[in-house]
């Protein structure tokens, strides 16, 4: 196998590059963990990109159909406290590889044993629980691999591979199920795990534990990671964030449905199903991008600015996007731009925060906060629709209203926790350093070496 030669590195780099043997550069292995990572989530979903089919053949409810698209987020946030913290004594790379082996099992076992509600079901947590140690755990792997000052741009890389692969995952499942049926296109989407599990194992470099692991009766003691106050506040934006991230990703395709036979304007070339992918092409964009820009501007400056516009554009979409279709899609694609703007901010505030020793208890809350939420979301959407009695303008707008509320809460809770820009953000000012030893004053010059240094001759006694 090729070796390639590491990248020089300096302080706390330079410790690891000595300590761990590296098989690829740094941003290299940036690189192929994202790859691994669109390999892994492009069958992600499989289930409700072909829900429609599976209503239909399998004579299901709405609700069943529903609660089978909910067990694999609370799957995840089940299981995401304990594998992804379980990075912080075991090798990141072992609990990843793990993860993505119970992804391709639930794939393939969809694919093959499948005929009804409960074996989809069983399937849909195991694909839960195989996300659950392949998504922070892909993350905690870079942070543990690479420079403080490349980790920003690590998060944002790895969230753009995710999302490109949600956002085309329909268009994967759609066209494989018109070629080859429902059951090749989840044997596909294992094909397309196996590819992922392969990338790491070859390439990511193994670690030894850490020197400052926890001990094994304190690695699933949270308090420390809860006392961060910075890593705290990310997550509660964070949970916010996702809430509305699930909440119009779940209901755009039926809000805009449901725009379209009301006013008659819809169009094949635009339909619901079109608007939607462009939404996560944009939300992927504007996660890196903002990114960026929070680097330049400062990070809590990004987060405050993207959730104020949140509240400004989820409190009157539901109201303004039913009196047009064009309008309607616009109004998704702009909220989609802003919800998504400090998705990659927020998470790479997160892991930047936290201690190293605790980093993978700190990213398992911060994950399980943005599920729970990303949990709630839709189902609050449909139960406000039902209050109001279905779907209709006014319903459609208390239902996005609610996720305004939900926004601004959020942001309270993130300026009231204080968190701190990173290093490598251009606003984040370095903390003193309590080792440097103070420079001595200047010793004073005595007059006669001033004298003769000047030329000046000094009076005689």
């Amino acid at each position: 196998m090729l070796q390639i030669v590491p990248e020089p590195r300096t302080g706390l780099a330079a410790s690891a590059t000595a300590e761990y043997s590296c098989r690829v550069t740094p941003s290299r292995l940036v690189t192929l963990v994202c790859i691994a990572q669109v390999c892994a989530q492009i069958g992600a979903y499989t289930w409700p990109a072909l829900l429609p089919g599976f209503i239909a053949d399998w004579h299901i409810t709405n609700a069943e159909a529903g609660w089978i698209t909910s067990l694999f987020y609370a799957a995840y946030t089940v299981s995401v406290p304990f594998l992804v913290t379980l990075t912080d004594r075991v090798d990141p790379r072992s609990v990843y590889l793990t993860g993505v082996g119970l992804t391709v099992a639930s794939h393939l076992g969809f694919a093959v044993f499948a005929d009804g509600p409960w074996s989809a079901g069983v399937a849909r947590v195991v694909a839960g629980v195989g996300w659950a140690g392949t998504y922070m755990t892909g993350l905690k792997l870079l942070a543990d691999r690479v420079e403080p000052t490349l980790m920003s741009r690590a998060v944002a890389g790895h969230a753009a591979g995710i999302g490109i692969a949600g956002a085309l995952s329909f268009l994967f499942a759609g066209t494989l199920n018109r070629w080859v049926g429902w059951r090749g296109a989840f044997a596909a989407a294992a094909g397309a795990a196996v590819i992922a599990w392969l990338l790491v194992f070859l390439w990511a470099p193994a670690q030894k534990p850490r020197a400052d692991a926890p001990a094994a009766g304190k690695l699933f003691d949270f308090r420390p990671a809860l006392r961060n106050r910075s890593a705290m506040a990310y997550a509660v934006a964070y949970c916010a964030h996702t809430w509305e991230m699930n909440a119009l990703r779940g209901w755009a395709v039926a809000f805009l449905a449901y725009v379209a036979s009301s006013t008659g304007e819809g169009s094949p070339w635009l339909g619901p199903t079109v608007v939607a992918t462009a939404m996560g092409l944009v939300g992927t964009w504007a996660s890196v991008a903002g990114n960026e820009v929070s680097i330049r501007l400062g990070r809590q400056r990004l987060v405050r600015l993207a959730m104020t516009s949140c509240v400004a554009c989820g409190a009157v979409i539901g109201f303004l996007g039913p009196r047009s279709y064009p309008l309607a899609a616009a109004l998704v694609l702009l909220y989609a731009l802003l919800i998504w703007l400090d998705s990659s901010s927020l998470t790479a505030g997160a892991a930047g925060s936290a201690d190293p020793s605790r980093r993978g208890a700190t990213l398992a809350l911060h994950s399980m906060a943005g599920y729970a939420g990303g949990f709630v979301g839709p189902l609050m959407i449909g139960w406000i629709l039902d209050l109001a009695g279905g779907m209709s303008a006014k319903g459609w707008g208390l239902a996005f209203l609610h996720v305004a509320v939900v926004a601004l809460i959020g942001q309270l809770g993130f300026m009231a926790l204080r968190p701190r820009d990173l290093a490598g953000d251009r606003s984040h000012a370095a903390p003193p350093n309590p080792e440097r030893v103070p420079a001595e004053p200047p010793i004073a010059t005595p007059p006669e070496a001033m004298g003769t240094k000047t030329g000046a001759r000094l009076p005689k006694k």
